[in-house]
This record gives structure tokens, C-alpha cells and sequence, in this order.
């Protein structure tokens, strides 16, 4: 009976694959859930979720194509975890996230390259193409663990690799100069709490790029809905 179990658990990673050959777009929001984000900004953040979630969903080329990892940066210990592990956005749930403690970007980042090595692995074993990786960094802080400096040169390496596309978003509060270590662009300002407008800019932006030619752009340029410059 174990041994069965055993066989199971390792060929769930391969069954959408399976029943879904199509080219993936991997795409990473790595969110700052600390303690400054409780009240009115955390339930923002999740409405904002939920409207990725349908925007995506009904999408028929984008449901199939991207695929959608969450890590959220937060807690006593500076830890940074696993909120919505990769699945195919026809089948994502926003998960609901809650606001405590500090801001670890730098594990979060960390965790973010870890987790689309391993998924480009999969990809390749699987016999299934993928576009590069986006990962979504968005705070309305700073980093407050040690050694973050580490994982944002990480950062940039990758991107200089081209294993990685790397997009900083700061809300009301956060440090910019700081975020700026992580990505090889400027980091953009959310005007207030419109979670819901970058989301749905982002679902629209992934959804175009999972369709769009191997050297399109790689994102909308119509941002005036949530940037503030």
C-alpha cells in the first residue's frame, strides 16, 4: 500500500502535462504580507488576487499557458513561504493572505530562483517548452533580513543570464532605492491601494506574452492605471 501511495504522489507533478502540452510562461509574485500591510492594504492585496484569478481564468489561450506561483514574505522569523505552489491558471485559487511580522525579500527571492530552476527541470523533463520566468516583487517596505544584499546580486545575475525577468513594485511606504537592487529596470510606484488595476494588467500582460512570438515585447506598456511616476 505504501509503495502505491509512493508512485502516486510522483506522478502527480507530470499529469498536466499530459493532458496540457502547451508551451507554459512561469510567472512568480513574490508578496510583502508584514505587519504594515494589515487593514485596508492586505484586503486590497487580496481583492486584488481574486480579480488575477477570474482575469485569468477566462482567458482561454492564458488559462493553459500560464502558470502562477505565489511566495509571501512575512512572519516572526523572517521567513519566507510558499502561498500558491505552481499550477496552471485554469485550475489557480487565490489563496488569502494575512499581514504579521517582517519583511524577508531577500529569502523570498531566493526562494523565488530555487523554485523556477526546479520547475524548469520539470519542463524539460517533461518534453514541454516555457518562456522566460517573470517574478513580481511588490512591498511597501524594505528588506529586514540578513544577507538580502546576497540574494538581490542573485537576482541580477540571473537576469543578466537571461534565466529571469524581474519587475519591482513599491506601494505607499516602501523603500524604491532598495527595491531597485533587485531587477535591472526601475522599480514602479502602485498610486494608493490599487492592487486590482496591476493585477489585471499583469493577467493581461502574461496572458499576450504566453501567445506573443519568442521575441515580443515582454509586457504591456499602459501602466497608467496603477503606476504613479
Amino acid at each position: 500500500m505504501d509503495d502505491t501511495n509512493n508512485i502516486s504522489n510522483d506522478m502527480i507533478p507530470y499529469v498536466e502535462f499530459a493532458d496540457n502540452a502547451n508551451e507554459r510562461t512561469p510567472c512568480v509574485l513574490v508578496l510583502d504580507c508584514s505587519g504594515s500591510m494589515r487593514g485596508e492594504p492586505i484586503k486590497q492585496l487580496n481583492v486584488g488576487l481574486q480579480a488575477l484569478e477570474k482575469e485569468l481564468k477566462e482567458d482561454i489561450d492564458a488559462s493553459s499557458r500560464v502558470q502562477i506561483l505565489i511566495i509571501k514574505a512575512c512572519g516572526k522569523e523572517d521567513e519566507a513561504v510558499v502561498a500558491s505552489d505552481w499550477v496552471d491558471a485554469m485550475d489557480f485559487t487565490a489563496p488569502v493572505m494575512e499581514a504579521g511580522g517582517l519583511t524577508p525579500l531577500g529569502k523570498a527571492v531566493h526562494l523565488a530562483l530555487k523554485k523556477i530552476e526546479d520547475q524548469k527541470e520539470l519542463y524539460d523533463s517533461c518534453g514541454v517548452s516555457s518562456k522566460r520566468p517573470w517574478i513580481f516583487l511588490v512591498s511597501d517596505g524594505e528588506p529586514t533580513d540578513y544577507g538580502w544584499e546576497q540574494a538581490a546580486q542573485e537576482c541580477l545575475e540571473a537576469q543578466k543570464n537571461k534565466k529571469v525577468i524581474v519587475h519591482a513594485i513599491g506601494t505607499q511606504g516602501a523603500n524604491m532605492e532598495k527595491l531597485a537592487k533587485f531587477s535591472m529596470m526601475p522599480p514602479k510606484r502602485l498610486v494608493g491601494l490599487k492592487f486590482t488595476e496591476f493585477f489585471l494588467w499583469l493577467s493581461r500582460s502574461v496572458s499576450c506574452v504566453s501567445k506573443a512570438a519568442p521575441h515580443a515585447d515582454d509586457l504591456l506598456k499602459d501602466i497608467n492605471a496603477w503606476n504613479e511616476e
